[in-house]
């Protein structure tokens, strides 16, 4: 079975394209994802807003069983960095 990284940069790529900001997604047990201007990628580096999820919760964040929002209504979805820019980044996501 592929990681759930590797799975995430690709699906990241093209659901990304319209977020103008940086982004790094903690996978916990997996990983960590960059996106920036530069591409998608698995690494670490500075980031306007952080998202920390669990495996299961970030596949089911991008496979559309859980939406950003409820992920962070009920505790599945940590974010470090600015609420607007967390929003803007759901909605890409979604």
């Amino acid at each position: 079975m592929a990681r759930v990284i590797d799975k995430a940069v690709d699906r990241l790529g093209a659901r990304l394209a319209s977020f103008d900001g940086t982004a790094k997604f903690v996978v916990l047990g997996e990983g960590t994802i960059l996106a920036d201007a530069t591409g998608v990628r698995e690494g670490e580096g500075p980031a306007e807003v952080t998202l920390t999820a669990s495996a299961d919760d970030f596949r089911a964040l991008l496979e559309g069983r859980l939406k950003p929002a409820t992920a962070f209504m009920t505790g599945r979805l940590k974010v470090d960095g600015p609420m607007p820019a967390a929003m803007r980044l759901g909605q890409a996501l979604s």
